[in-house]
């Protein structure tokens, strides 16, 4: 019986009966008076077991019965992806976190993290050895303008925002109603209805140099009308007018690419040759390009002939550098 295995079985004892003693405990999980003991200081320190020592029981029993909202949970006996991902990943960010008002609040946070990453006979600090959570191409935001801005999205109230385009290379002041704050590819945007353009539009929130929180009520969108807005386009980029991209990958790729999500609304067949056909809307093809073009000679763009031909001068272009 591992060590996973004893914390259940003594978990087990401790709802089954009101008072466990120690030799019942000894018996039913064949460890030593040390071993128990150890296991007994995890499971209160570590995974805060509520178990008391009751001198006039002579046992060990549950300070109080735990149910769902205590703090208290026994360790699965091993993460699933999303999981070990999910918990390695709040400790990553927790770690990076900036001083402020939760900065009481983070070491507990992270301490229970921690509990729970050790599982069995594997500490954490070997997790974390183990497993990486890389975070690429993030760029950093300024917590001053972070703070704004989700103060208003939570209170529905305008802001007035400086936001630097670096495809424009210049500064622009609207005045936008935050709908959604969105984190895609490691990096935070926010969706809002801009009352300058007098549309939806996307903000890289490391592209704001000023923000100020105004009295007006923020303009609501429904969900419905965010969604056909936003979620019919690719990536970050929305937009209601779509078109469909076809892509055909060769055999070789296909192997990989078969298995991906590009678009929730994507369709993808193999055709006779063994290659990939994937098909899926997209409003604006900056960050599609991208995407395709990472793919070198592995991909050829099939439809729609605009797409086709913006891969094509990207591709001449990058040609001219080299030569």
């Amino acid at each position: 019986m591992d060590r996973t295995e004893r914390f259940y079985r003594i978990d087990q004892l401790l709802r089954q009966r009101r008072v466990v003693p120690l030799e019942l405990f000894l018996d039913s999980l064949e460890v030593s008076r040390a071993t128990f003991k150890r296991d007994l200081e995890y499971l209160r320190d570590r995974l805060n077991a509520p178990i008391i020592w009751d001198r006039e029981l002579g046992g060990y029993r549950f300070e109080q019965v735990p149910d769902a909202n205590d703090s208290y949970a026994l360790p699965g006996l091993w993460f699933n992806a999303a999981e070990i991902h999910a918990l390695l990943s709040m400790q990553q960010l927790l770690t990076e976190l900036q001083p402020g008002l939760l900065e009481p609040h983070i070491q507990p946070l992270l301490s229970r993290i921690q509990a729970l990453l050790e599982n069995d006979d594997h500490s954490s600090d070997e997790v974390q050895q183990r497993i990486r959570v890389l975070r690429m191409a993030a760029r950093t935001v300024a917590p001053r303008f972070f703070e704004v801005v989700s103060s208003a999205l939570l209170r529905r109230r305008r802001l007035r925002l400086r936001h630097y385009s670096r495809e424009r290379d210049q500064q622009s002041d609207r005045d936008v109603s935050p709908q959604r704050l969105v984190h895609y590819r490691d990096n935070w945007y926010l969706d809002a209805w801009c009352h300058t353009r007098k549309a939806l539009r996307s903000f890289s929130l490391d592209g704001v140099r000023e923000a100020q929180l105004l009295e007006q009520s923020a303009h609501e969108l429904s969900n419905d009308v965010l969604a056909a807005e936003l979620g019919a386009g690719y990536g970050i980029f929305a937009g209601c007018k779509t078109e469909r991209a076809r892509l055909r990958f060769s055999r070789l790729r296909a192997r990989w690419v078969a298995s991906e999500t590009w678009h929730p609304q994507q369709n993808g067949r193999y055709d006779d040759e063994g290659r990939y056909v994937l098909e899926f809307p997209f409003s604006d093809n900056r960050e599609l390009l991208m995407d395709v073009l990472k793919h070198g000679p592995e991909v050829e763009v099939l439809a729609p002939n605009e797409l086709r031909e913006a891969v094509v001068k990207a591709l001449r272009k990058t040609l001219e550098s080299y030569q």
